[in-house]
C-alpha cells in the first residue's frame, strides 16, 4: 500500500464523484476502465462552462461567442497535437472516437485497393480494427492477413514478417490489447512495414490512456484513441495522419465546414484537417478533452503508469493464489488489463455475482471475438485500473472474487 504515498489518491478520488457512489449498499469500485474511464469534476465543470457562457457554432461566426469557442476547440487541437508530438495541427483531425477515426482511414485508403491486395492485421484487434478493412471488400476483393500470438498473448513477430508480399498495401494494429493487456512492439513492427514501403495505422485506445504517445518517434502513419478512455467526454475521438497521406486521402463525408467552394457543377475542399471534419463538431466536448489532458498531465503519465503497474502486478498475485485461476495475457510490461475465468464458472455470472458485491468489471468477448476464438474461450471477465484505483480496491476485488468461486463451486 506504501505505493499509495507516490499520489495524492484521496485528493484524486475527491476530483471523481461517482466513486463515492454505492452499489447494493456495498461502495462501488471500478474497474471498468478499459471499456471508458470515469470523468474528473473539471472536466464536467469545462462542459457546463462552455454551454452556459460560450456556445456557439465554430468557424461560422464573426460575433465574440463564436470566436471564443472556435478558439477553445483550436486550443484543444494544439493541445492534442502537443501530447503526441506531432508536426503540425494540420495533421490533428477530431473524430467521434477511435472507431469513426479508423472507418476514416480504411475508406480513403480502401479506395485506392484493387483484387489481390492484402492488408495485414492481428489477432488481438478489436473489432473496430477489423470490420472496417472487411467493408473494403465491397468493391474490390481484399485479403486480410492475421499475426497470431504465442502462449504469453505477444505477437510473433517472426511470422509478421512473413506475411509481406508485393501485394501487402496496409498494416493495422492495435498499440496495447484491450484484453491481454500486451504492448505491442509498434515502433519495430512499423519500420519492417516501412521498409516494404506498406503504411500503417495504430489503435491507440487503449494506450493513449497510458503511455506516452510521440507518434514522431513512432513513425506511425496513422495513430488513433478516443477521449472518453482519457477521463474525457465520450463522443470525441483523435486522428493523426502524415500531412502527405491525409492530403491524398478523399473526404471520408461531405457537407458543411470541409468544403472551399460548392456549385452544383463542382466543389472544392477545405484545408487539412477541416477537410475531413464535416459538419458542426462537438467543440464543446473537444474543449473539453482539452481539459482532460490537462488533468492527465497534472498528475503525471509516468507516475500514473507506475500507479497502475503496481496495482496490475499486486492483482495478478493475489489472483494467482485462488485455485483454478487462469489469466489470459501475460506478456512482461502488459498495460493495466487482467482478463481471467475460475474453474467452471461462466464469465457473466462471476460479473453479475461481483456487481452485487460492488466491483463493476467487464464481460464477454470485449469486442474481439477472434482473439477469443485464439484462446478457446468464448469470454473472460476482466478487470483494468485507473488513477484513482487503490490497493486497497485491489484487496476487496480479489476477496470478492474469492466469495464468488466459493458460491459457485
Amino acid at each position: 500500500m506504501g505505493n499509495n504515498t507516490e499520489l495524492n489518491i484521496n485528493g484524486i478520488r475527491n476530483d471523481f464523484p461517482i466513486l463515492q457512489r454505492t452499489i447494493d449498499g456495498k461502495p462501488l469500485i471500478y474497474l471498468d476502465n478499459t471499456a471508458t474511464s470515469q470523468t474528473p469534476r473539471c472536466v464536467v465543470e469545462a462542459i457546463a462552462n462552455e454551454y452556459y457562457t460560450s456556445k456557439a457554432n465554430v468557424h461560422r461566426g464573426v460575433h465574440t461567442l463564436s470566436q471564443e469557442a472556435t478558439d477553445l476547440q483550436e486550443s484543444a487541437r494544439e493541445k492534442v497535437r502537443r501530447y503526441i508530438n506531432a508536426a503540425s495541427t494540420e495533421e490533428i483531425v477530431f473524430t467521434r472516437g477511435t472507431t469513426e477515426a479508423i472507418n476514416l482511414v480504411a475508406s480513403g485508403m480502401g479506395q485506392s485497393m484493387c483484387n489481390g491486395d492484402e492488408i495485414i492485421l492481428t489477432v488481438m484487434e478489436h473489432h473496430s480494427n477489423i470490420v472496417p478493412w472487411q467493408l473494403i471488400r465491397n468493391h474490390a476483393q481484399v485479403s486480410i492477413k492475421v499475426v497470431p500470438i504465442d502462449a504469453e498473448g505477444r505477437l510473433q513477430l517472426d511470422v509478421y514478417k512473413s506475411l509481406f508480399s508485393e501485394t501487402t498495401r496496409m498494416v493495422a494494429i492495435a498499440h496495447v490489447s484491450n484484453v491481454l493487456g500486451t504492448v505491442n512492439p509498434v515502433k519495430e513492427m512499423i519500420a519492417i512495414a516501412h521498409s516494404h514501403g506498406v503504411p500503417v495505422l495504430v489503435d491507440g485506445a487503449q494506450a493513449a490512456p497510458h503511455l506516452d504517445i510521440d507518434v514522431a518517434d513512432l513513425d506511425a502513419d496513422f495513430y488513433v484513441f478516443s477521449s472518453h478512455k482519457m477521463y474525457g467526454p465520450t463522443g470525441v475521438g483523435v486522428l493523426y495522419g502524415k500531412k502527405k497521406l491525409l492530403a491524398k486521402l478523399p473526404p471520408y463525408q461531405g457537407g458543411g465546414e470541409m468544403i472551399a467552394n460548392v456549385s452544383f457543377e463542382k466543389t472544392t475542399f477545405a484545408d487539412l484537417p477541416y477537410k475531413f471534419e464535416a459538419g458542426t463538431p462537438d467543440f464543446v466536448g473537444i474543449a473539453a478533452f482539452s481539459k482532460a489532458l490537462d488533468y492527465i498531465e497534472s498528475i503525471g503519465l509516468e507516475r500514473i503508469r507506475r500507479h497502475e503497474a503496481h496495482l496490475t502486478e499486486m492483482a495478478t498475485e493475489l489472483l494467482m493464489q485462488i485455485p483454478g485461476m487462469r489469466i489470459f495475457g501475460t506478456a512482461p510490461g502488459k498495460s493495466a488489463v487482467i482478463s481471467f475465468l475460475v474453474n467452471g464458472i461462466h464469465h457473466y455470472d462471476m460479473g453479475m455475482l461481483l456487481d452485487k458485491l460492488g466491483v463493476a468489471v467487464r464481460t464477454g468477448h470485449h469486442c474481439a471475438q477472434p482473439l477469443m476464438n485464439a484462446l478457446g474461450v468464448e469470454g473472460t471477465v476482466r478487470a483494468s485500473f485507473a488513477v484513482y484505483n487503490t490497493d486497497d480496491e485491489v484487496l476487496q476485488f480479489v476477496e470478492a472474487v474469492n466469495r464468488v468461486v466459493k458460491m459457485l463451486s
